[in-house]
């Protein structure tokens, strides 16, 4: 399901063609009770699924650096994905603060049923806009297993969005310090929860979250360093690499998936700072 202004539409998407040639065949379900859905749904998915990025630049630099090489090879063909507004992308990073990955997604999931929009089918689809989080009272989200300080920053960010204390949709005219450091005014938002953003929100794959305690393990495990890596040293090791930072990051996510997948218990995400 998507939500195209307003209105709960029904799609699937199957990739078809080989590999080198991937294409996407997406069918609207049937009756489809908005005018113009097709070419809404098509600027939708290549919003939220990365379809015209074009990574021919990135695949060069990888052929030429030996340990990036095997690892784009790995997941070639991944886009970078993208939540549908800055403040999914926000709720989304609030709910993971230091908690499991999974354990955030099951947060999600919980609000999404609650107070997301009506499914034709009865069900829901996508997280509430700010305007219906703002009336939710942080008691509600604490039922819903949210922290206390989680519920407050939610509710918090919804109100700002609502009010005018935050322009969301301006953020992409600035530049990542100002960003951040507008994101950082927000109650509950540090410096990972902006960077999130940053990359998952507004689509900026040179940005590295270098306080993600799981990628910094991941990245480490994956360059064999011999020491932890501390923000800086994120950085710093990620130079070569840019300005797709932020693609490393996703490829290193995949691959710490994969290894959940497969029962590698060290793949759990750890827990993330605000």
């Amino acid at each position: 399901m998507l939500l195209l202004r307003g209105t709960a539409v029904g799609l699937t998407v199957t990739q078809i063609g080989p590999p080198d040639r991937p294409r996407l065949r997406v069918q609207l379900l049937q009756p489809v009770p908005l005018s113009g859905a097709e070419p809404l749904a098509e600027a939708f998915l290549d919003h939220l699924l990365g379809l015209r990025v074009d990574l021919s630049a990135f695949y060069a630099l990888a052929a030429r650096e030996p340990a990036l090489a095997s690892l784009a090879q790995r997941f070639r063909g991944l886009k970078p994905p993208r939540f549908p507004t800055v403040f999914e992308a926000l709720v989304n990073a609030i709910a993971c603060q230091q908690i499991t990955l999974t354990l955030g997604i099951r947060l999600l999931n919980r609000l999404a049923e609650r107070y997301g929009y009506a499914a034709p089918d009865g069900g829901a689809i996508g997280l509430p806009d700010p305007g219906r989080l703002a009336q939710v009272g942080p008691d509600a989200l604490r039922d819903l297993g949210f922290s206390r300080q989680k519920a407050l920053a939610l509710v918090g960010l919804a109100q700002a969005a609502v009010d005018g204390r935050v322009d969301l949709d301006g953020l992409a005219a600035l530049d990542d310090a100002a960003v951040v450091a507008r994101l950082r005014e927000l109650r509950g938002i540090g410096r990972w929860t902006a960077e999130y953003t940053l990359l998952r929100g507004l689509g900026r794959l040179h940005v590295f979250p270098g306080d993600d305690v799981g990628a910094r393990r991941n990245l480490r495990r994956w360059l064999a360093l011999t020491s932890d890596l501390d923000y800086a040293g994120v950085q710093q090791v990620l130079t070569a690499w840019q300005p797709y930072a932020g693609l490393i990051y996703f490829h290193l996510l995949l691959d710490r998936l994969a290894a959940a997948a497969s029962g590698d218990p060290r793949s759990e995400p750890s827990a993330e700072p605000g």
